[in-house]
């Protein structure tokens, strides 16, 4: 069950939405800070290729974002991370109740066996 392709994706989903986490968290700290670019991480088509290949594996990049800066140099719209902080946290959950949802099932396995 823990190599399976399932559990690997649904752990480097999770690996991939944690490092998004930080990235907008770093960027929400840095909303005023003069020439600071936002971090944009990516992982979902890595993860989907990595899937169809039967691996489940895959590794998120970060890069910066490319938006329009303000005056000061500083691209970080704060409704942007706002949202994209509220997806990646539903997404999160979604797949830690996935890998639950298997853990129960091995243990409810285990207890009809003993």
């Amino acid at each position: 069950m823990f190599d399976s392709v399932t559990f690997s994706a649904l752990s480097s989903a999770l690996d991939g939405l944690s490092l998004r986490q930080r990235a907008i968290a770093d960027n929400i700290a840095n909303v005023n800070t003069p020439d600071y670019h936002a971090k944009r991480v990516q992982f979902e088509q890595a993860l989907a290729d990595a899937v169809k290949a039967g691996r489940g594996s895959a590794s998120a990049t970060v890069g910066e974002s490319l938006e329009p800066t303000r005056l000061n140099g500083n691209n970080v719209n704060l409704d942007t991370e706002t949202l994209s902080s509220i997806d990646t946290m539903l997404r999160y959950q979604f797949a830690t109740q996935a890998i639950n949802g298997s853990f129960s099932s091995v243990r409810t396995a285990l207890r009809t066996t003993s």
